[in-house]
């Protein structure tokens, strides 16, 4: 194990030290600003994929490579790090950090599973609603390490049900074990990048149970419930990734997305119709037709396998259940002053993201100027009385200062400020992208695709992109994109959401790999799937994915965005050279 850490880290040093080196022919031999653009987009998509350097390291580093290859000022590029896109993000995030402080999402959790009921299939489907309904608002990394204990305790209760009291392994499971911090994959790269496989073989720690040769495992562990084990455990991950697609702020690609659709809208002087109430329309359904095709999937999938039949009849397993989920939810009390007023807030701030834009000029923000309002001011807006409003009613002979919902150093300890740089970067690249020529550039050489059917280009684009994210981190390679799709898209002819928004969501159909996003490697940590298991599985639903995502762009998504139709304000653009070729900064953002 040491020696294998030491390689890796001479490893990282290795491509940290030779990459800009062996790079060093397109800044000084080929020269143009578009090489030189080149140079420091490959660097750190290296460094990104490599993850020889942290995920938010790299990010960073446009303030450095920009005016070394001579392209631009580093005041320059630090202005694009802090956007409209990164506060709404940010506000986002400190809702999740207060739900997860006041155990909201266990208790939903809880609630939906004694609703289903305990038959397996219904079981497993009590375990993905909850996962993917939190999972569109809160970290799909807290999300998921918060229901694999629930799921363990299930199973115990399911062995114990099923087998022989003298098969029985004792203090086997540790329910508790599973914690957030101790899996490794938080913070910045883990929430919305990729964990590597030197996280996965520390995860060890996360549960006394350890992976054995299957013929050990047969010894004392029935195959039907080591099968319900790995079907349990893969259904939280795909609920996980499926309900990140169901809101605009479910996930760091989504943010990308939204965040570069404002750049080039704004850039041809117009407004990027990409907003909570849009996005949900598109959206949520790929999200919840994905939810259902993974369900019935899982359920064809080891049907054949016995696991489905394994508490089937059996009124003990089912008892046990029930009583485990009653002790459970009974553990959190009733639901007290501070827990309703987080879920208030809650549900307020989703409210005034739906409405703030409704569609045909509609929506709260026409009560103020135009454009003087988004959806970053409702989410700082409540994050900010997250700190102010009491977490508890004054008794009458109390003195003092009641606690806030939340303080500071709780947010300190828990928000993924990485994720908040990783965005920062992408959008500074993104800009030095566009400034410099490279995303046009790019976008000009795909053209050879224009023969093309575009729904076929679109197809291609989310079978490499969700190849891809496999093994890459999936806001990496959404940050990449983007500018490049948008480029092509004016190139096409075509709406730049068209190639842009099917793209950011194929970057979360990462099923197959347990380094391919961090629910998968959360699950994957406890022992029960080998990664032939997971690629098995997981194949199926990624070209299910495409398969939903393609049928859903040329239909609903057609009908909420008009993907095929150009809108005016960039056929003029192409039309006026003039404008076109000459740009300036305004307000952080790229404008024309």
């Amino acid at each position: 194990m040491k020696i294998t850490k030491d390689i890796a880290r001479v490893f990282n040093i290795l491509v940290v030290v030779l990459t800009p080196v062996f790079l060093l022919p397109l800044p000084f031999v080929v020269g143009t600003q578009e090489s030189k653009c080149a140079y420091i987009v490959f660097i750190m998509a290296i460094y990104w994929i490599t993850e020889a350097l942290p995920i938010a390291v790299t990010s960073l580093l446009p303030i450095i490579l920009t005016p070394l290859v001579g392209l631009g000022s580093a005041k320059e590029v630090s202005s694009h790090y802090l956007s409209d896109t990164s506060m709404l993000f940010l506000g986002g995030l400190i809702i999740a950090v207060a739900i997860e402080y006041w155990n909201i999402h266990k208790r939903l959790a809880l609630a939906i599973l004694m609703y289903v009921g305990t038959e397996t299939r219904w079981l497993m489907l009590g375990l993905m609603l909850p996962t993917w309904l939190l999972s569109m608002w809160i970290s799909n990394t807290a999300t998921t390490a918060m229901m694999i204990p629930i799921t363990n305790a299930i199973l115990v209760q399911l062995k114990e049900a099923n087998v022989p009291i003298e098969e029985i392994v004792t203090e086997v499971y540790d329910n508790d074990a599973l914690k957030l911090e101790d899996i490794e994959v938080n913070g910045v790269i883990k929430e919305n990048g990729q964990p590597t496989s030197t996280d996965i073989k520390k995860t060890d720690k996360t549960s006394n149970y350890k992976a054995e040769p299957e013929d050990n495992m047969n010894q004392t562990e029935s195959k039907a419930h080591l099968e319900i084990c790995k079907m349990m455990s893969i259904c939280i991950a795909h609920a996980a990734n499926c309900g990140g697609l169901g809101s605009l702020t479910g996930t760091g690609p989504n943010v990308v997305f939204k965040g570069q659709s404002d750049i080039i809208f704004e850039k041809y002087g117009g407004e990027s119709p990409v907003t909570f109430s849009s996005w949900f329309a598109f959206g949520l359904p790929i999200s919840a037709i994905m939810l259902l095709l993974s369900w019935i999937w899982l359920q064809l999938y080891f049907l054949g396998k016995g696991c489905l039949q394994f508490c089937s009849g059996n009124a003990e397993s089912r008892s046990r259940i029930k009583s485990l989920l009653r002790k459970e939810y009974a553990s959190l009390g009733p639901i007290d002053f501070a827990e309703a007023a987080v879920i208030g807030h809650f549900v307020l701030l989703a409210l005034l993201w739906i409405t703030i834009d409704i569609g045909d000029g509609g929506g709260w923000h026409n009560l103020f100027p135009p454009k003087t309002v988004s959806n970053s001011t409702p989410a700082i807006l409540l994050s900010c009385s997250l700190f102010i409003f009491p977490s508890r009613l004054r008794k009458f002979s109390e003195k003092g200062p009641i606690p806030p919902l939340l303080t500071w150093k709780i947010v300190e300890k828990k928000l993924p400020w990485g994720v908040v740089i990783l965005l920062g970067g992408g959008f500074a690249l993104a800009f030095v992208s566009q400034e410099y020529g490279l995303s046009k550039w790019l976008g000009t050489q795909l053209a050879v695709l224009k023969p093309l059917d575009p729904w076929i280009v679109n197809m291609i684009l989310c079978i490499i992109v969700a190849a891809a994210t496999e093994v890459t981190s999936n806001v990496a390679m959404c940050t990449l994109l983007m500018p490049i799709l948008a480029e092509l898209s004016l190139q096409l002819e075509v709406n730049p959401l068209y190639f842009m928004f099917p793209a950011a969501i194929a970057t979360s159909f990462a099923f197959m790999l347990p380094v391919a996003t961090p629910p998968n490697a959360v699950v994957f940590a406890y022992g029960y799937l080998k990664v032939i298991d997971m690629v098995k599985v997981g194949f199926l639903m990624n070209i299910l994915g495409i398969v939903v995502l393609v049928i859903g762009t040329e239909t609903w998504g057609e009908s909420v965005f008009g993907f095929h139709t150009q809108p005016d304000i960039f056929k003029h653009g192409l039309n006026n050279t003039d404008i076109v070729n000459n740009t300036c900064i305004c307000n952080g953002s790229l404008l024309l």
